[in-house]
C-alpha cells in the first residue's frame, strides 16, 4: 500500500553537494555560508539585513527582545498559530494577550485588535498563518494610531504577499523558519530580517551569546544565546532558496488540484479561502469539516488505516494545558480560533505529490467521510 506522510522534505542533488563541500572546509560554524545566506536570504525578502538561527522559536525570541519586550508587558497576538508563537512571548517575561480570528483566513481579525490594547501593550505579533497574510493594511493603521511595534511571524508564509507587498516587510523585524515541513529546509533553522541596523546588530549579538561585531574573543557584552545556524544548514539554505520559486509554484498546483477535486463536495468540506488581496505560498492545505456528526480525529486514524497521514491544524493555544494553567483560560473565550480547531484538517502536503495522487486522497477521504453524513 502506497503510504502518504502529511509532509516530505524535497532534497536535491544540487542541495546535497552543497552540504557536502562544506564538510571539504575547516568551517562547520561561523564560517561564510551562514552570511551568504542572511544577504541571499535578506534580498529575496527585500529588507536590508538578515541574522540566521538555529530556528524560527529562536528568532521569535530575539525578534521580542530587540523590540524591548520585557517582564510586565503585553504583546497581542493569535490564539491560532502554532504554540511557538505565543511561548516565545512567554520567554521575554511579558504576557501574551490573544486576539481572535478571521473566520476565513484564520488570521488575527484587525476589528478585535483595539479592544484588547491597554497602558501595557508594547507590542503586535502578527502571524501569517498557513502561507496567507494577516490584513496588514488595517493592521499597521491601528499600530501606528496606538504607536505599537509590530513583529511578524512569518514562519509559515514565505514569499506570500499582501496588496503586493511581502510578508516580512510589513513590521519592524519578521521571522521565517525552515523545518522540514516548511516550503523549504535548512532541516532547524530560521531567519530574522528587518531594516533597522540596530535591531541587526542586537538579534546578531544574542544569537551568539552575547558577543558584539567589535567585541574581542570570549568578550560578551550581552546576555546572549546559543541560538546560531550552523554552515551545513546554512549551505542547504542556500541550495534550497534558489529553488524556492520552482517549489513554491508546485505546492500551488498540488493546492490547485485539491481544491478542484474537493469543489463537488462543498456541503461536505469547506477548502481554503484566500483574500483577493493576498498571494497564498502553501505552506500546508487545510479543509474545514462542515458536518458536526463528523469526528475529525477519529477520521484522522482512520485515513491513517489508508496509509493517509493527516494533522488536526491547529489546536487553539489558549486550550493548551501550560496555558490553562497559568492564565486560567476556558472555553468558549475565542470561539472563532476554537471553531477553526475543531474541524481543520490538513492534508499531505509535498512537492512529490503527483495529480492522480492527489485525486486518489481526496476520495478516500470522502469516502471515509460519507457514513458519518447520514
Amino acid at each position: 500500500m502506497k503510504t502518504y506522510p502529511a509532509s516530505r522534505p524535497f532534497i536535491s542533488n544540487k542541495d546535497r553537494a552543497s552540504v557536502a563541500q562544506v564538510l571539504q572546509t575547516n568551517f562547520l560554524s561561523l564560517g561564510p555560508k551562514y552570511r551568504e545566506f542572511e544577504k541571499r536570504f535578506a534580498k529575496r525578502i527585500g529588507t536590508r539585513y538578515a541574522v540566521s538561527v538555529s530556528s524560527g522559536t529562536a528568532g521569535l525570541h530575539l525578534a521580542l527582545l530587540a523590540a524591548g519586550i520585557k517582564s510586565g508587558d503585553e504583546v497581542i497576538t493569535t490564539p491560532f498559530s502554532f504554540i511557538a508563537s505565543a511561548n516565545a512571548i512567554v520567554y521575554t517575561g511579558a504576557k501574551p494577550v490573544f486576539c481572535d480570528v478571521e473566520i476565513g483566513s484564520g488570521n488575527i481579525d484587525p476589528k478585535n485588535i483595539e479592544n484588547k490594547i491597554t497602558p501595557r501593550t508594547k507590542a503586535l505579533l502578527i502571524v501569517h498563518i498557513f502561507g496567507q497574510p494577516a490584513n496588514m493594511k488595517k493592521i499597521m493603521l491601528i499600530a501606528k494610531k496606538h504607536k505599537l511595534k509590530v513583529i511578524e511571524d512569518a514562519c509559515e508564509s514565505i514569499d506570500a504577499k499582501h496588496h503586493g507587498r511581502k510578508v516580512g516587510t510589513f513590521g519592524e523585524s519578521a521571522v521565517f523558519a525552515f523545518y522540514p515541513n516548511k516550503q523549504m529546509t535548512t532541516g532547524e533553522g530560521g531567519m530574522i530580517v528587518t531594516n533597522s541596523l540596530k535591531i541587526y546588530e542586537l538579534c546578531a549579538s544574542l544569537r551568539n551569546q552575547g558577543r558584539s561585531k567589535s567585541d574581542k574573543w570570549l568578550q560578551h557584552r550581552n546576555l546572549g544565546y546559543n541560538y546560531r545556524m550552523d554552515e551545513l544548514s546554512a549551505a542547504l539554505g542556500i541550495s534550497q532558496l534558489s529553488q524556492l520559486t520552482s517549489f513554491i509554484e508546485k505546492r500551488k498546483q498540488i493546492a490547485t488540484w485539491y481544491s478542484n477535486y474537493f469543489k463537488k463536495y462543498f456541503e461536505t468540506v469547506q477548502i481554503p479561502i484566500i483574500d483577493p488581496h493576498n498571494t497564498h505560498t502553501w505552506f500546508v492545505y487545510v479543509i474545514r469539516l462542515k458536518s458536526p456528526k463528523i469526528n475529525r480525529d477519529k477520521l484522522i486514524e482512520r485515513l491513517e488505516k489508508k496509509g493517509i497521514y493527516t494533522k488536526p491544524y491547529l489546536p487553539s493555544i489558549h486550550l493548551s494545558p501550560y496555558y490553562i494553567k497559568k492564565y486560567h483560560y476556558k472555553k468558549g473565550i475565542f470561539p472563532i480560533s476554537e471553531k477553526i480547531s475543531k474541524s481543520s484538517l490538513a492534508l499531505p502536503l509535498y512537492i512529490q505529490l503527483n495529480k492522480n495522487d492527489v485525486a486518489y486522497i481526496v476520495k478516500k477521504i470522502i469516502s471515509q467521510i460519507k457514513p458519518y453524513e447520514k
